[in-house]
């Protein structure tokens, strides 16, 4: 691989009849990865309001890898136990534990900083994984019957 080649992400998910999406993206492809999410998530499972907060929590978290992530990503979606997945990935410079560690609302003046705290409060869990080398955050879904829904904020 040379210097000009982009690393491949850091994360491996099986290719397998559960993986959905897996797609490198830039600021073009955006809403059409957006689009695509929201078909995949309708067809999973997902619908009216759930649907909408899910897409919504992955517009915030592709839109800050193109901003904060070096201008590009990786986007996986896959289904996995009762639960959508979805998976984006950088390599910018990450992000501080200051930041991450502070999961209280942003001010209602603030200009920046909503992405990961929507992301969270949209979805019914969120891991982030963050370093020098870049950033990954998973966020998940559940999917199916009333009894498998879970803890999602909203409800």
């Amino acid at each position: 691989m040379t210097s000009a080649e982009s690393p491949v992400p850091r994360t491996v998910v099986p290719i397998e009849p559960s993986l959905l999406i897996a797609e490198a993206f830039d600021q073009a492809q955006v809403t059409e990865l957006r689009h695509s999410v929201t078909s995949c998530a309708h067809t999973a499972g997902l619908a009216g309001q759930r649907l909408d907060d899910f897409v919504l929590a992955v517009n915030e978290l592709i839109t800050n890898a193109v901003r904060h992530g070096g201008g590009r990503g990786w986007l996986r979606l896959w289904r996995q136990s009762g639960l959508l997945v979805c998976e984006v990935a950088d390599h910018g410079g990450g992000i501080s534990t200051q930041r991450l560690g502070d999961r209280a609302r942003p001010a209602p003046d603030t200009a920046g900083g909503w992405g990961l705290w929507l992301a969270q409060e949209l979805s019914d869990s969120m891991e982030v994984e963050t370093g020098a080398a870049g950033t990954t955050v998973r966020i998940s879904a559940a999917v199916g019957t009333p009894e498998h829904i879970g803890r999602h904020r909203r409800d």
